[in-house]
């Protein structure tokens, strides 16, 4: 072997030297990143703004990979868990699902309607009341036409689904617009006692939650149903009649 082929195979063993180093470089630097990326899994996410209330689904959510350990385990979830499901509160574009989001299933009995109604830090008892509470709802009218001021009680020992976080609405009245904080509370009700609530709510000066203990049994009836000027030694008159 002639000097001149003796430093071409030189350069041939140095070359494949480099390259095994390379390789193994290479490969001890994705193990690496791996081992602290981790693996990847599939999350959802919002492809664009999502009022509150509104159905999930693959017109509104796309998928994407991220390694777990950047995620909690509640964001793991299947498209098949999200479609249909709703959040009870506005979602921005690129926002993650997580299962803690989703408003519960509705569980109501075949004779249950859901209703939503707002209170406030008074109304909903200063924020005591949490989903699966008992409660009753009580109602005080002082401006309609034909009914004396007084309080009623709408509805008995009524099952709380679920309370939603703090909004704000706008309300248009004879002094002008105003803004005021609620809490949405869906409520489940028998029809009539959805019908009385739904009138209260839009015609009572005022709709409050009763929390209630957890032994409140079942026979109240001598609890007292109205209450007006005649139980405090007045005259009840009505609005209509003056």
């Amino acid at each position: 072997m002639n000097p001149r082929q003796r430093r071409g195979l030189t350069f041939i063993l140095v070359a494949m030297l480099v390259s095994v180093g390379t390789f193994l470089a290479v490969t001890s630097y994705t193990a690496s990143v791996n081992s602290e990326v981790g693996s990847m899994v599939t999350i959802y996410r919002a492809t664009q703004p999502i009022q509150a209330y509104t159905d999930l689904s693959a017109s509104n959510l796309e998928p994407a990979q991220i390694p777990q350990r950047w995620v909690s385990n509640t964001s793991i979830l299947s498209l098949k868990d999200l479609q249909g499901r709703r959040v009870s509160f506005p979602l921005t574009a690129g926002t993650i699902l997580s299962s803690d989001m989703l408003i519960p299933p509705s569980d109501l009995s075949p004779t249950e309607r859901e209703i939503a109604i707002n209170v406030n830090s008074v109304t909903g008892v200063a924020g005591r009341v949490r989903p699966g509470d008992r409660v009753d709802i009580y109602a005080v009218f002082a401006n309609v036409p034909g009914l004396a001021k007084g309080v009623r009680v709408l509805a008995r020992d009524i099952r709380v689904v679920s309370i939603a976080g703090q909004q704000t609405v706008t309300n248009q009245g004879q002094s002008g617009v105003s803004q005021q904080s609620v809490v949405p509370v869906t409520l489940a009700l028998e029809p009539q006692g959805a019908l009385s609530v739904t009138y209260a709510a839009a015609f009572a000066q005022e709709v409050r939650l009763v929390a209630l203990p957890l032994d409140v049994g079942t026979n109240r009836a001598g609890e007292t149903n109205t209450f007006d000027a005649g139980n405090l030694g007045g005259k009840a008159i009505p609005e209509a009649i003056k």
